[in-house]
């Protein structure tokens, strides 16, 4: 009953709010049982308006905070991350807010329709994919009398018709590469396009591998993920997810030639990491210096023969690699070399990744690139057990170790206490509806027909409206040429 009343509770504030707005508009008759169709409809209309309207003001304050980083306090990857978190966002949508409000700072011309309320955002977002300084004021032109349906089939033909007009000129092959000071490795590949086209695609499948974790160890898990493969093949492939696949095909090429190789050394990375850095509770600078004076260094942390990486990545390292045990005399000489020990099992690992959903567990992400971490830390005597696992994904992998943050279990899930002791919150509570008019939160004068496209009808003549688009664009780069 109490469940019952709960529900009945909306539909009365609903009735409320419509006689007050009925009373307020001069419609005498507020004891009818429904409003009449027309103010219905000039009421929805409007307040789409206002809506969009609301909604730029939105972007603008989204794009502010992002430039500035204030997602970065809150130790996430990104600006998108944040506000899934914080605003109850799916990861999709809130990467489409961020990428349209970061356009918006450099069109001027589609940021006053916005503004205005007369172009939606689902218009906007449409020509943010295609639109720059040059070409926005005529595509605005172009996109008011169409609908939003019919702009996003214009958008995707624009698309396809730039593409193909970019010619690629054969080039040598060539990678070059260099190491920083601080150990990151930069790469410079050039490719013909063919081959380019080869190593993009391969890039690009290993990000959606990564996203679905479509490998064996998952494959009980397979029919509880394919539901989502259609919004996972949609996703935007940014410079970070790409550098993560060519890490991934890396390590996947080096995995096969070491079940079969004979001497599997040669196809593994190996990390040397001394006793203090391996048990080391926080962050402490290792310089490269220090760390490879001596083998039998206590804070020796360094890749065999290249530079000297923290303690926390060790330790993120040691959460899910081959850990073997060499023991050094005073002089460096090697005396024992122990037994490898690989955790956790495979078995093991799918049942981690069926509890976890296979998603990172840290507040606010659901990145499904995930590594599987030991919530007391293997170096220090945690078990190799289904208790003591966790799912990470890389950046929170690494800001645990490197933040010493605390985890603990809970009824909900898992608790994360940062080191001076404040616990992060799962899902913030939503701030609520405002007890201002949404007409407070714009500047835009918003009339019921202000949303409203001039559009009768008509069919859009695709290609008309694509050479349109181009000849203009032609017409205006030749008439800037002219002195």
């Amino acid at each position: 009953m109490a469940r019952d009343k709960e529900l009945s509770e909306p539909a009365v504030t609903i009735k409320n709010m419509i006689e007050d707005a009925l009373s307020a508009s001069g419609n005498p008759d507020t004891s009818a049982s429904a409003p009449p169709l027309e103010w219905l409809e000039t009421q929805i209309c409007e307040l789409a308006g206002h809506l969009t309207a609301a909604t730029y003001r939105f972007l603008v304050l989204l794009g502010d905070f992002d430039e500035r980083r204030g997602w970065a306090e809150w130790d996430l990857p990104s600006c998108s991350a944040w506000l899934s978190w914080k605003c109850q966002l799916t990861s999709g949508t809130a990467r489409e807010h961020v990428r349209v409000a970061r356009a918006l700072r450099t069109l001027p011309i589609l940021s006053a329709e916005f503004a205005a309320g007369r172009m939606s955002f689902a218009k906007i977002r449409a020509l943010t994919r295609i639109a720059t300084p040059a070409t926005e004021a005529d595509l605005a032109q172009l996109a008011g009398p169409m609908t939003a349906s019919q702009l996003e089939r214009f958008v995707r033909a624009h698309r396809n018709v730039t593409r193909a007009d970019d010619g690629y000129a054969d080039v040598m092959r060539r990678l070059t590469w260099r190491q920083d000071e601080d150990g990151s490795l930069s790469l410079s590949v050039r490719l013909p396009p063919a081959d380019g086209a080869v190593l993009l695609q391969a890039l690009r499948a290993a990000t959606g591998d990564l996203d679905r974790q479509a490998n064996a160890e998952e494959s009980e898990g397979a029919n509880r993920v394919s539901a989502e493969t259609s919004a996972t093949a949609q996703q935007v492939v940014t410079p970070a997810s790409l550098a993560d696949a060519l890490v991934e095909i890396a390590g996947a090429f080096l995995s096969q030639k070491i079940d079969t190789a004979s001497n599997p050394d040669i196809y593994q990375v190996i990390v040397h990491v001394g006793t203090d850095a391996l048990t080391a509770d926080k962050r402490e600078g290792v310089s490269a210096e220090t760390s490879l004076q001596h083998p039998a260094h206590p804070s020796r942390c360094h890749v065999e023969d290249g530079p000297a990486i923290s303690p926390a990545t060790a330790q993120a390292i040691a959460c899910c690699a081959t850990v073997g045990s060499m023991v050094h005399d005073h002089r460096g000489n090697p005396l024992d070399v122990g037994r490898r020990h690989r955790t956790p099992p495979p078995a093991l690992r799918r049942a981690v990744r069926e509890r976890d959903r296979y998603r990172c567990q840290y507040p606010g992400c659901e990145s499904r690139k995930v590594q599987i971490h030991h919530i007391r830390h293997w170096s220090k005597g945690g078990k190799t057990k289904l208790s003591n696992l966790i799912l990470l994904c890389r950046a929170h992998h690494i800001i645990v170790h490197d933040l010493n943050y605390g985890i603990t279990a809970s009824a909900d899930g898992f608790v994360f206490i940062t080191a001076d002791g404040a616990e992060l919150e799962p899902s913030p509570a939503f701030p609520g509806i405002p007890d201002t008019d949404i007409r407070t939160c714009h500047d835009a004068r918003v009339a019921p027909d202000t949303i409203i496209p001039a559009w009768y009808g008509d069919r859009l003549n695709l290609d008309h409206a694509i050479w349109a688009c181009f000849a203009n664009a032609k017409l205006a780069m030749a008439a800037s040429a002219v002195p």
